[in-house]
């Protein structure tokens, strides 16, 4: 038996996990109660649930958050009979920034937190890894999320973390200080995370808009959405399928180095209900629709699929495919130069079917389809995003020392401000890097599986003694710019433009 453990933290981790719950139980045929309506032996159920003594199904799931107003909602909605409650975790406060979240009030929490791990893991025979929803916008997401993603890394590094990183829009911004708690969250999520899945709620906000005509999309209509994506990675290891058998698979194939992990999602068809006649059913088109960013769930600025190019791919094809027809639209992808891979990666591209078609929800606004696509790719234009969207804003924040004092009364310091500001430097350059690697003129043929395998491990090995150097320099030299900072920020007289800190 394997078993992946799911673990929800903060508000937008939490209602986003509730919809992904929703989605596992139509999928298998489990009801609000937890009841299975047709067994099928097909299915893996004990990979994500556990199975009660009163043949109960219940979610292998811990969910906190440092207040109680959205683990209540949980309990009482309408399937809150399926959770348990002992691992529906509530503070009293709200954490509202990153310090809150990881110095204080999170780590007050955190025994009770770590107590339900020990539980949850006396439930399991072989446990595979863990799946992480937070949001890196809010208080606890972003800080209690790190402190949580750190203890795993430590307690359990053997075992692979896949986290579903939900970044800030400014249609639903809710706090100012979200591009702090972003950065700082981002910082520990480089390190303590083998895959992140950005999702870009600019991006799902645009796509309800434009594409599934809500006028003002709310969080339920971005999680319904999502919801849709992460059921698609999730398949192969809750049906046992032949791809991604093992969470920690998603690692080796889509990730060649340890710090350049976060994916890029698509999903095609995108049609609201109301414009259901329209839907896809040519296959090329579905993939095709799938690799444009109009489809995707990050936000680029300027894309450009010549220079933007992908370190790996994962195709999901989901319902009435058939074989011969995804060995033919493989083919097509890499002869119209659909997705263009870089120099050293030519056979970057993973493919996986299933018959089963994704479940569609009571309150999903997207139309029924027969067969649909899931684009997972590991793209160096995404650093554009981090750059745009997070580091830009922190920067003409943090220049003006614009609510430091929030995060210095909870015993957070200047330097770990500096030191997640150039690990996000680091991170945007070591993409850069990526592109500018030129394949060997010598070396074994593409043909030889084995001695590819091999090379793919050495490089990793590489990769990780070359970034670990990397990154020590942090501790070492310091910019000379974030030097003057300090100095001014003492006086109180600082001038730091984003310009002179790329």
């Amino acid at each position: 038996m394997k078993e992946v453990i799911t673990v929800e933290i903060g508000q937008g981790g939490i209602q986003l996990g509730n919809v992904v719950w929703e989605q596992y139980c139509a999928e298998y045929g489990i009801d609000k109660t937890g009841k299975l309506d047709s067994k099928n032996a097909e299915h893996s159920f004990n990979t994500f649930f556990v199975e009660a003594n009163n043949g109960q199904f219940v979610p292998r799931m811990i969910a906190v958050d440092l207040e109680p107003d959205v683990i209540d909602e949980i309990k009482t909605g309408s399937f809150g009979a399926i959770f348990h409650p002992a691992y529906l975790i509530s503070g009293n406060e709200n954490a509202s920034n990153y310090a809150r979240g990881y110095h204080t009030l999170g780590k007050q929490i955190f025994d009770r937190v770590n107590d339900r791990f020990h539980k949850v893991m006396d439930d399991c025979d072989n446990i595979l890894g863990f799946v992480i929803f937070h949001s890196v916008g809010g208080g606890t997401g972003s800080g209690l999320g790190s402190l949580i993603l750190e203890r795993l890394s430590v307690n359990y590094r053997k075992k692979s973390v896949i986290g579903f990183e939900i970044y800030p829009s400014s249609q639903l911004s809710t706090c100012v200080i979200e591009p702090y708690n972003a950065l700082l969250a981002t910082h520990w999520i480089i390190d303590h995370t083998n895959v992140s899945v950005v999702l870009d709620n600019q991006a799902i906000y645009n796509i309800c808009q434009s594409k599934l005509h809500i006028p003002k999309p709310d969080v339920s209509h971005l999680n319904y959405l999502i919801a849709k994506v992460i059921s698609a990675m999730t398949w192969p290891i809750r049906f046992d399928r032949e791809i991604y058998t093992d969470i920690s698979e998603y690692e080796k194939y889509l990730a060649p180095f340890p710090r350049l992990h976060f994916m890029t999602t698509g999903m095609s068809p995108i049609v609201s209900k109301t414009d259901k006649a329209t839907t896809l059913s040519d296959s090329e088109k579905i993939v095709a629709e799938s690799f444009k960013p109009a489809n995707w769930l990050v936000e680029y600025t300027k894309f450009n699929p010549e220079e933007d190019k992908y370190m790996a791919a994962s195709l999901s094809f989901r319902g009435d495919f058939r074989m011969g027809e995804v060995n033919a639209i493989t083919n097509w992808i890499k002869w119209n130069r659909k997705m263009c891979l870089v120099e050293w990666c030519p056979t970057g591209l993973r493919i996986g079917t299933i018959r089963i078609p994704a479940a569609i929800l009571e309150h999903d606004d997207i139309s029924a389809f027969t067969k649909n696509a899931i684009m997972i790719g590991n793209n160096t234009g995404i650093s554009r995003m981090f750059a745009k969207r997070i580091v830009q804003k922190f920067d003409i924040m943090f220049s003006q020392q614009a609510f430091l004092h929030w995060y210095f009364n909870e015993e957070m310091e200047i330097g770990e401000f500096m030191e997640a500001r150039e690990d996000l430097a680091f991170l945007e350059k070591d993409y850069m890097d990526v592109l500018s690697e030129q394949p060997s003129d010598e070396g074994p043929s593409h043909g030889e599986s084995d001695v590819d395998g091999d090379i793919s491990e050495f490089f990793k090995l590489i990769s990780n003694v070359y970034f670990s150097w990397r990154k020590s320099i942090l501790f070492i030299m310091v910019p000379l710019n974030y030097v003057s900072f300090y100095r001014n920020w003492q006086k109180k007289q600082v001038y730091f433009p984003h310009d002179q800190i790329m």
